[in-house]
């Protein structure tokens, strides 16, 4: 997958990089913040499934790139990048999930409530983690094939 003959992942990547953290930070809000937690709902829920969505054409990118340059797949350091790519995913799915359940459950109260507050926090957390280490894995490997 290219444009103009630049492949695709390095420009997918920059919607994971912003969309996430975004998300992650709303999720956060709407988690611990009982007051903002009805003007986040919504925004919480969009930028969840845009931060899934842009994760997930990242990695679909990511594997596209490696196909089509066999070479690059050879470099440890692009290897620590694809192996936390694969991480990445599954926690941007997972938060997805919390996020959209949280969402739609928002108006229960009680037990369910607070373990979906919770669970939406960790895998905020979690992501936001994620992204930067796999961010940093992938621009260490880029500076590394072209260093």
């Amino acid at each position: 997958m290219e444009i103009g003959g630049l492949p695709l992942h390095p420009l997918v990547i920059h919607a994971a990089v912003v969309f996430a953290p975004l998300a992650a930070l709303c999720a956060v809000g709407y988690a611990v913040a009982s007051g903002l937690r009805d003007r986040l709902r919504w925004p919480m829920v969009a930028l969840a499934v845009v931060a899934t969505g842009a994760v997930v054409a990242a990695y679909l990118t990511g594997r596209d790139l490696l196909e089509s340059r066999p070479a690059l797949g050879t470099k440890p350091l692009v290897g620590t990048h694809e192996d936390r790519a694969s991480l990445l995913l599954w926690v941007a799915l997972g938060f997805g999930t919390v996020a959209l359940v949280a969402g739609w459950l928002h108006a229960r109260a009680g037990a369910v409530s607070v373990v979906l507050r919770v669970a939406l926090a960790v895998a905020a957390v979690a992501l936001l983690v994620q992204v930067v280490r796999t961010g940093d894995a992938g621009t260490r490997a880029v500076w590394g094939v072209l260093g």
